[in-house]
Formats: C-alpha cells, sequence, structure tokens
C-alpha cells in the first residue's frame, strides 16, 4: 500500500508521561499536536508501574532529591527547576488528584491508583485539542530531516505506510524495559542511522542473579529478607551503605534496596565480572553486641535456636549464613557473628534488561541543548528515559520523565516561534 502523507504541526512520539506532557506543554500554547503510540492504547507503562500504588514523586527536599540522580545530578536539576516535585504535586491538584505523603516520604494520589489520573488527564488533552493516534509505530524518515525545516516521518500502521510531515517533533519512546509495554528500544539504530549518538541501554532498578544451591532456591525464593543492610564499595572507591529490605528470588536478590543500588552494583559487575555485597543481617546491633550474644554458651541449644532467641535470626536469614559459610565458619561463634554483620554475597550479573523497571543509558545531554532539542537535528526534541539518565524508585523516575517532557515542550515551542512558524 503506498504511504499517505498527512502534515501537522508537532508530532510526539509515545504517549507515556514524557509525551502526554510534552503534548499538554505544546497544547496550552495553542499549538497543534498528534500524539503516536505503536501499542493500542497509552500510557501502558504508566499504569503498570501504578499496579502496586502509584508512587507519583517524593516529598524529600530538593537537595537530596537531586542526589538520587547520581552522575546526571546536574543536567536533571534545570529540567527539576522547571517542574520539580512541589510543581508535579500542584499539577495534579489541578487535574483533580489529590495526593498525600506516605510513611516513607513517597508522594500518592489519594486513591493510590493510576488509571483515574490518566484518564482525566486524556480527558483534559483531548479537549486541548491533542489528537491520537494508536497502532503507529514509528520506523525512521521518509527524507532527511536534520537539515531541513520540515522533518517527515515514517510509521508504521495496520492500514499500512504512513508518512507524516510535521515543523517539529518531540521523541518520548522510552527506554528498553517492559518491551511488551511498548518501550521496545526500536529507536535506537534509527537515531544511530542519523549519527545521533546512543549511549547503550542498560537495566536499571533491577534484580542481580547469584549462584544460589538447588536448597536456597527451592525452599526460601520469593522471601523477604528483613531488616538488612547492604555496604557496597563502588567503581570509585565510594562505599554505600543502605538499610531496608530485599527479596530473595530464585535466581539472586532484588527489590526496593537492591533497586536503589543497582547503578554502582551493575557498574562493578561490567568492570569486574562480578561485584560481592556485605549484608548486615542484624542491622539493629552493633558488631560488639553480636559477638556478644552469639559467642555466649549455648548449652544443649541448637545453634538455630541461639541465634533466634539472641538476635532474632532464623528463616531465610539463618538460610542465609547456611548457603555462604562453609560449616567450619559456621561453627566458629566469633566469626559466625562478624558474618552476621557483614555476610559476603557475591553478585554476578544483571537480569536482562526486559525486566528491568527501567533503563540506564540512551541519548546523551552532551548531543542536546537546553531545551533538549538534538543539536544535529533541528526542530527535533528528546524526553524520559531515551534521555541518558537513572534513578532509584520512589518517584524520582517519574517526576523527571515529567520535567523533561515540559521542558522539550517549551522547547519545541520555542523553536516554532523563532521560526515564525506559530504566526
Amino acid at each position: 500500500m503506498p504511504s499517505s502523507l498527512d502534515s501537522v504541526r508537532v508530532a510526539v512520539i509515545g504517549g507515556g508521561p514524557a509525551g502526554l506532557m510534552a503534548a499538554e506543554t505544546l497544547a496550552r500554547r495553542g499549538v497543534q499536536v498528534h500524539v503516536y503510540d505503536a501499542m493500542p492504547s497509552v500510557g501502558r507503562k504508566f499504569l503498570m508501574a501504578g499496579k502496586g500504588g502509584m508512587n507519583i514523586t517524593h516529598s524529600e527536599s530538593l537537595e537530596p532529591f537531586l542526589d538520587r540522580y547520581g552522575a546526571r545530578r546536574e543536567r536533571i536539576a534545570p529540567l527539576l527547576d522547571a517542574f520539580g516535585p512541589d510543581a508535579l504535586r500542584a499539577w495534579l491538584r489541578e487535574l483533580g488528584v489529590e495526593t498525600f505523603v506516605g510513611s516513607s516520604g513517597r508522594v500518592f494520589p489519594s486513591d493510590m491508583k493510576a488509571a483515574p489520573m490518566l484518564r482525566a488527564w486524556l480527558h483534559r488533552l483531548r479537549e486541548a485539542g491533542v489528537q491520537f493516534h494508536m497502532r503507529h509505530k514509528w520506523s525512521g524518515w521518509a527524507a532527511a530531516c536534520d537539515t531541513e525545516a520540515t522533518h517527515r516521518l515514517r510509521f508504521d500502521t495496520p492500514d499500512g505506510a504512513r508518512t507524516v510531515a510535521c515543523d517539529a517533533v518531540v521523541f518520548a519512546l522510552g527506554g528498553a524495559s517492559w518491551p511488551r509495554l511498548g518501550s521496545d528500544a526500536a529507536w535506537v539504530p534509527l537515531m544511530s542511522s542519523r549519527d545521533v549518538p546512543v549511549t547503550p541501554l542498560r537495566p536499571a532498578n533491577c534484580g542481580f542473579d547469584a549462584d544460589w544451591s538447588p536448597y536456597l532456591r527451592e525452599r526460601f525464593a520469593g522471601q523477604p529478607i528483613k531488616p538488612v543492610a547492604i555496604s557496597l564499595t563502588d567503581a570509585d572507591e565510594k562505599v554505600h551503605n543502605r538499610q531496608g529490605e530485599i527479596l530473595l528470588t530464585e535466581t539472586g536478590l532484588e527489590g526496593s534496596l537492591i533497586y536503589a543500588l543497582s547503578a554502582p552494583i551493575r557498574e562493578r559487575i561490567l568492570a569486574d565480572g562480578a561485584v560481592t555485597i556485605a549484608l548486615d543481617l542484624a542491622p539493629g546491633l552493633p558488631l560488639e553486641r553480636v559477638v556478644e550474644e552469639v559467642t555466649r554458651p549455648r548449652g544443649s541449644r541448637s545453634i538455630a535456636s541461639h541465634l533466634h532467641g539472641r538476635i532474632g535470626i532464623g528463616g531465610v536469614k539463618l538460610a542465609l549464613l547456611h548457603e555462604i559459610l562453609s560449616k567450619e565458619a559456621f561453627a566458629d561463634a566469633r566469626g559466625l557473628a562478624h558474618a552476621i554483620k557483614a555476610l559476603p554475597v557475591r553478585l554476578l550479573r544483571a537480569r536482562p534488561i526486559e525486566e528491568a523497571i527501567s533503563t540506564a543509558g540512551g541519548i546523551p545531554f552532551e548531543a542536546l541543548d537546553a531545551h533538549l532539542m538534538i543539536e544535529r537535528m533541528p526542530g527535533a526534541f528528546c524526553a524520559g528515559e531515551m534521555l541518558d539518565w537513572e534513578a532509584p524508585t520512589g518517584g524520582y523516575l517519574l517526576t523527571a520523565c515529567f520535567a523533561s517532557g515540559l521542558v522539550a515542550g517549551q522547547g519545541a515551542w520555542a523553536y516554532l516561534e523563532a521560526r515564525g512558524a506559530l504566526a
């Protein structure tokens, strides 16, 4: 079937939070916006992320908030200056969605759900004139666009190929996690073919494999380990110490505490082939107290009863000690006490990127201007997980996605205005 040709003012490719925020930012300024998405409906990953409770942002102060973005802190800061956590909550209130701060400082919609929020947002976007085109998978350009004022974009649709001409385009196609929901990274070779640099995509907020015995896998997979603390030395010799909860899986470890440290864990594995983290199985007790309790005479009691009675070690924690320590080491009470406070667990590899909550890598900020426009492709902007940044769960991912969408939308509007395309 021959390709049809349509003309629009701004095309937004990708219907996640970043793309929808770019669309709203432009539509509020009276710009004609068309949103294209490969899936049958928009916001699929957003809805999936909200199934356990829609953690939209975090309430901590800005400085520690920015620290969550690690090496990209300075690049994310201007985005959050434009649309930070407080602005996001105010925007939600304007949308009719009240929020509350949970006990961990995370911010949730009052009903904890993503679907009502998305429905209200889409209703407002349609009222503003935004048009949606589903099952439109971007497949590249119909002609060279990096030296032309008009972009000609190709889409594969159920009705055949379609070409769309636009004055500006915002790409918000996501990373490579959860491809069944639309983030399949098919854009990477397309961007690379136009000499747009792309840092290789890597799993973030992911689990890691360990070489568990069949016994541990069969008996304890799926059990939480809490409370627990992790100590890890990263590639720059910086020591990370965090306390929380992890989950023992059939293949290794995952959970919020692992996700929070996934970047330094992943980078150490990439550099060294593996990494050893130290688990503190009794984070509420100092080493001296653990040594004192474990080395007390236990009489006729078993070591399992002794550990459980004296310091509350049992279940999956006890199983981990047996898994990691030799019989000789386990029999040495003083050495066992030290292991309880710093049990070495070797992690071998990150779980596949398709299982990750998010991805690192993407188009580097160095290839973009301050408005998130690709410098070698005038009129083309990028937002969301397509950019090379990462953050832990806790609302940080979504906040930066919203903020980057707003900045990209503002950038596209300024680009059109400078060209006189809005006259």
